[in-house]
C-alpha cells in the first residue's frame, strides 16, 4: 500500500495523507501533469474518473467528473494556485456543478501536494486546509479519508504500468 498515515487536526483544520512510491520524484509529477495517468487513480475504486479540462498552470483550470457504479456522475474542480514542477501543486479544490462551476453550498479546501525524494523512493504529501472545523466535518462524513486512500494507493498500479 501507499500510503503510509493519514492525520486530521481539528485545531489546524488539516487532512495530511502521506504516502511513499518506488519510483523518481519525476515519474510521480507524471501522475498528476497527465490527465490520463491522472484519471485512472483519482477517484476511490469503481469511481473512475474523467478530466474535462486540465491546465495544470498557475491559474490553470481543472473539471473532472467520477461516474459510479451506477452511472452517476460527480463533478469537481480545481483553481491551480501554484506550481513547481515536479515538487509541488497547491489547488483550491471544490464540488462543482456538471458545467464545473464551484458549487456554492460544499465545502471548499485548499490542498497543497509536495513530492520528496527519499533515496530511490518519493514521499508524497497532500495536506488538505478547511476553511471551518464544519466544512472539515462535512467532508470526513462524506468519506473523503477513505475514499483518497483507496484513490492513492492506486498510484503504485501506474507506476509499474506506465
Amino acid at each position: 500500500m501507499s500510503v503510509t498515515n493519514v492525520h486530521k487536526d481539528l485545531d489546524t483544520l488539516t487532512m495530511t495523507v502521506t504516502a511513499e512510491f518506488a519510483a523518481p520524484v519525476e515519474r510521480v509529477w507524471q501522475v498528476w501533469a497527465d490527465p490520463r495517468l491522472l484519471e485512472r487513480w483519482w477517484g476511490p475504486p469503481g469511481y473512475p474518473a474523467t478530466f474535462v479540462e486540465h491546465d495544470l498552470t498557475p491559474g490553470g483550470r481543472m473539471h473532472y467528473f467520477m461516474t459510479s457504479p451506477e452511472g452517476e456522475q460527480y463533478h469537481g474542480c480545481w483553481t491551480v494556485l501554484a506550481v513547481d514542477p515536479p515538487r509541488s501543486l497547491e489547488v483550491e479544490d471544490a464540488f462543482a456543478d456538471d458545467q464545473g462551476s464551484p458549487n456554492p453550498d460544499m465545502p471548499v479546501t485548499r490542498m497543497r501536494v509536495e513530492l520528496r525524494a527519499e533515496g530511490d523512493r518519493t514521499r508524497m504529501v497532500g495536506v488538505s486546509t478547511f476553511a471551518t472545523r464544519a466544512d472539515m466535518e462535512k467532508v470526513i462524513e462524506m468519506g473523503v479519508e477513505e475514499g483518497m486512500t483507496q484513490a492513492v494507493n492506486q498510484i503504485d498500479g501506474l507506476l509499474v504500468d506506465s
